[in-house]
C-alpha cells in the first residue's frame, strides 16, 4: 500500500475503525461484521488474564490498551481474573507444563498486577470478575457435558502440544480441560468479543464454539500484534529487553532510547496513545534520534507524568554527555562463590545489558566496561558487593552479592 493511500485511509477512520485496526493481528470471523456489531449495540467484551506473575511489560500492555479503548467507546467491558484457571495453568505459549499456583499466590499476584494495570486501565469503567465464581460450582456432570462440545483431536493437533508429545511424551490430561474452561468463561458471560494475544486464539475459539452450539450466537475474537523488545526480539525477562510498567521513569526512558530504529514507528502504534495520523506523518528515517526521544518522553508521560518525562530526559542527557551514573539503577544478584571469579562478559549478558556473551567480550576488548569507575581489562575478576558495572555509555547496574547456603 503506498503512503498517500494509507494516509487517506487513516484520515477516514472513525473511533470504531481505529480500535479494530490499530495493533490488531486478526479478527475472527471478520472485521466488517465486528465493525457493524460495534456500531449497532453495546457488546459484552472481555480480556482474561491468569495472574501467574506480578510483572507487566509494555508488550502485555498492548492488550490492556485495547480493552481500555473499548471501554472508552461505551461497551460493557470486563477484566477477568482467571483465579480458577490459574490453578491448572495455560500452556498455550509454553513448551512444558506450567506449574499450578495456590489460591494465596494467585490473590497476591493479582494485587500487584492490578496496581500496575491501573496505569493503563480505568477501573471505574471496567468490571473486574473472577472466573472461580462460575467454574468452582460446576459438578462432574456439568464438566462432562461441556467436554462433549470438543474433540481430543482439536487439542492434540496444536503445534506446541505435538512438539511436547514428540519430545517428552507427556501432556497432562488437565491441560486438555483448560480451553474448555476458558470457553465456559465466554459462554457464562455471554461474550460478544474476546480479546487476547495470537497465542490465545485456540482457547478463545473454544468460547466461540460454545456460544454457537449452546446459544446459536455468533461471537468474535480479536488478537493483537506483539510488541518486540528493545533489541528486536520477543519482549522477555530472560533477555533483559523488556520495558516494565513498574520500572522507574528513568529506567523506562533509558530503555525506550535503546530500541532499534526500525522499531520506533511500531512502538508509537502499540505503546502510546498518539493519534494514527500524527504517527503516519512522522519522517522517522530522516531523524530517528529525534523521534526516539519523542517516543521515550511519550511513554513515560502516559505511564507516569509530564514532569517525570522531563526529569528522565534531563537525567538521560546527563548520563550520555557526562558519563554520570544514574541515581536509580537496576540490581543484579550473584552468589558469593561466583563473585570470587566472575566472568564479566557472562555477567553483563545475564544482567540483560548485552544481547550475547560475545557482545560482552567485544565491549570488554574495546574498553567499554567499567567496574566502580575503572576500565576492566581482564575477563575474569573478583566482584565486591555493591559494585557498579557500567556497560557502554548508557547502561549501568549494581551487583548484590548474596551468601549461598552450604
Amino acid at each position: 500500500m503506498n503512503t498517500s493511500l494509507r494516509q487517506r485511509i487513516i484520515e477516514q477512520m472513525t473511533p470504531v475503525k481505529e480500535v479494530i485496526t490499530r495493533g490488531v493481528a486478526n479478527i475472527i470471523p471478520d472485521k466488517v461484521s465486528l465493525e457493524k456489531a460495534l456500531n449497532s449495540r453495546k457488546l459484552n467484551i472481555y480480556l482474561g488474564i491468569d495472574p501467574t506473575s506480578t510483572h507487566i511489560h509494555l508488550g502485555h500492555a498492548v492488550l490492556l490498551r485495547k480493552l481500555q479503548a473499548f471501554a472508552e467507546l461505551g461497551h460493557n467491558v470486563t477484566f477477568l481474573i482467571g483465579d480458577f484457571t490459574a490453578l491448572i495453568g495455560d500452556t498455550s505459549d509454553k513448551e512444558s507444563e506450567r506449574p499450578a499456583l495456590t489460591k494465596e499466590e494467585i490473590t497476591t499476584n493479582f494485587q500487584d498486577y492490578k496496581r500496575q494495570a491501573e496505569k493503563v486501565l480505568d477501573f471505574t469503567k471496567i468490571q473486574v470478575k473472577n472466573n472461580s465464581e462460575w467454574l468452582a460450582p460446576l459438578n462432574f456432570e456439568d464438566i462432562v457435558k461441556l467436554t462433549q462440545n470438543f474433540t481430543l483431536g482439536d487439542f492434540s493437533s496444536r503445534e506446541l502440544i505435538k512438539k511436547r508429545m514428540e519430545k517428552e511424551g507427556k501432556v497432562g490430561l488437565h491441560e486438555v480441560l483448560y480451553p474448555v474452561m476458558q470457553g465456559y468463561d465466554s459462554y457464562f458471560m455471554d461474550t460478544d468479543l474476546q480479546i487476547g494475544g495470537t497465542d490465545q486464539t485456540f482457547n478463545m475459539q473454544a468460547g466461540r464454539a460454545l456460544q454457537q452450539k449452546l446459544r446459536d450466537k455468533e461471537s468474535f475474537v480479536l488478537t493483537t500484534e506483539f510488541l518486540m523488545g528493545t533489541d528486536g526480539r520477543k519482549m522477555s525477562k530472560t533477555w533483559g529487553n523488556a520495558i516494565w510498567l513498574d520500572d522507574t521513569p528513568e529506567e523506562m526512558y533509558t530503555k525506550a532510547m535503546q530500541i532499534n530504529d526500525e522499531q520506533i514507528r511500531n512502538y508509537f502504534f502499540l505503546a502510546t496513545n498518539i493519534p494514527l495520523d500524527e504517527i503516519e506523518s512522522m519522517n522517522i528515517a530522516k531523524d530517528p534520534l529525534k523521534y526516539k526521544k519523542m517516543l521515550s518522553h511519550q511513554i513515560v508521560t502516559e505511564l507516569y507524568s509530564e514532569k517525570d518525562a522531563e526529569g528522565s530526559a534531563e537525567k538521560f542527557q546527563k548520563i550520555v554527555r557526562e558519563g554520570a551514573i544514574p541515581d536509580s539503577i537496576s540490581t543484579f544478584e550473584i552468589s558469593d562463590v561466583r563473585s570470587e571469579n566472575t566472568s564479566i562478559p557472562h555477567l553483563v549478558f545475564d544482567a540483560g545489558m548485552v544481547q550475547s556473551v560475545s557482545e560482552g567480550r567485544r565491549l570488554l576488548r574495546q574498553g567499554g566496561i567499567e567496574v566502580d569507575g575503572k576500565r576492566v581489562e581482564e575477563q575474569n575478576i573478583q566482584i565486591q558487593d555493591g559494585a557498579i558495572i557500567r556497560v557502554g555509555k548508557r547502561n549501568a547496574f549494581k551487583v548484590k552479592v548474596y551468601t549461598r547456603e552450604k
